[in-house]
C-alpha cells in the first residue's frame, strides 16, 4: 500500500489517519502533509474533536523515516528533517480542538512525541513505548518537551536513557500517558468512539479555552522545537553517529 495521511469527518469527529508501509514511519512529505490536515481539521467548524490514529494493527508509528536520516548530509538538512515532528507537534498544540489519541501497537522515538502531544490518549496493552533516538547517537531532543510534559521529567528522562527498552502499556498509563489501556483493538476503538461522539456534545468554545488552559506554558515551543531540530541536526553529523548508522544500513 501507498503511504497516506486522510481526514474523515464521522458525525462530527474528525479521523486523521496516516499510514507508511515501514511501520508507519513517516518522512518529511508525510510530516508536512499531516500538519496540514490537523491545521486543516482544526478550521473545519463542522468537525468537534479529532482522533489521530495509524493504518494497520501492529505499530502506531516507528517514527521517523530511516532512510532520509541516513541521507543527511548537512547541517540545513538536519534541522529540515528533525523539525518535521516539531511542525506536527505544533499544529496539534496549537489546533483548537482537542485530539484524542488511538495508538493500537508499538511506537518509537518521533511516535511517542505524538502521543504525547495529543490531549486524551487510549491505548491497547500492546501499544509499548521506546525513545530509541540515543541509540544512533542523538537523542529526543525535538520530542522531549511533549513526553516531558506528559511522563514528567523522571519519566522522559527514565526511557531516554534506556534507549534500548520497550516500556510497557501499562508503565505508560501509570506515568500519564495514555489515560486507558484495553485488551484489544476492538474495544480500543468503541471506547475511542464513545468518548470522542459524547465530546461532540459540548460547547466547542469551552473546549478551546480549556485547550490553552491546559497548553499555558508551551507558548515558546515553536522556536523551541526548532532550536531542538538544529541540536538533532548538529548531531546526526558527527562521526560517532554516521558510523552508528552504518551499522544499520
Amino acid at each position: 500500500m501507498e503511504p497516506y495521511v486522510t481526514l474523515k469527518n464521522k458525525n462530527g469527529v474528525g479521523y486523521i489517519e496516516f499510514f507508511h508501509p515501514a511501520h508507519n514511519s513517516l518522512p518529511g512529505n508525510l510530516l508536512s502533509e499531516l500538519a496540514r490536515t490537523i491545521h486543516s481539521a482544526g478550521e473545519d467548524d463542522s468537525i468537534k474533536v479529532i482522533v489521530l490514529q495509524s493504518g494497520g494493527d501492529r505499530t502506531f508509528c516507528a517514527g521517523a523515516s530511516f532512510n532520509e536520516l541516513v541521507a543527511i548530509n548537512d547541517e540545513e538538512t538536519g534541522k529540515i528533517f528533525f523539525s518535521g515532528f516539531a511542525n506536527v507537534i505544533n499544529a496539534m498544540r496549537k489546533c483548537p480542538k482537542f485530539i484524542i489519541g488511538r495508538i493500537q501497537g508499538k511506537t518509537v522515538g518521533g511516535g511517542v512525541g505524538l502521543a504525547s502531544a495529543t490531549d486524551y490518549c487510549m491505548a491497547t496493552k500492546y501499544a509499548q513505548i521506546k525513545l530509541s533516538e540515543l541509540n544512533v547517537g542523538i537523542g529526543p531532543f525535538v520530542v522531549g518537551p511533549a513526553v516531558q510534559r506528559k511522563l514528567g521529567l523522571s519519566g522522559m528522562s527514565q526511557i531516554a536513557m534506556d534507549a534500548n527498552t520497550f516500556y510497557t502499556a501499562e508503565w505508560a498509563m501509570q506515568k500519564g500517558l495514555y489515560t486507558q489501556v484495553f485488551d484489544s483493538a476492538e474495544e480500543l476503538d468503541e471506547a475511542v468512539k464513545t468518548f470522542a461522539e459524547n465530546m461532540c456534545s459540548y460547547n466547542p468554545k469551552a473546549m478551546a479555552e480549556m485547550k490553552t488552559m491546559f497548553w499555558r506554558g508551551t507558548e515558546d515551543w515553536d522556536q523551541l522545537l526548532l532550536q531542538r531540530a538544529k541540536i538533532s541536526g548538529r548531531l546526526v553529523l558527527s562521526e560517532f553517529t554516521k558510523e552508528k548508522l552504518k551499522e544499520y544500513n
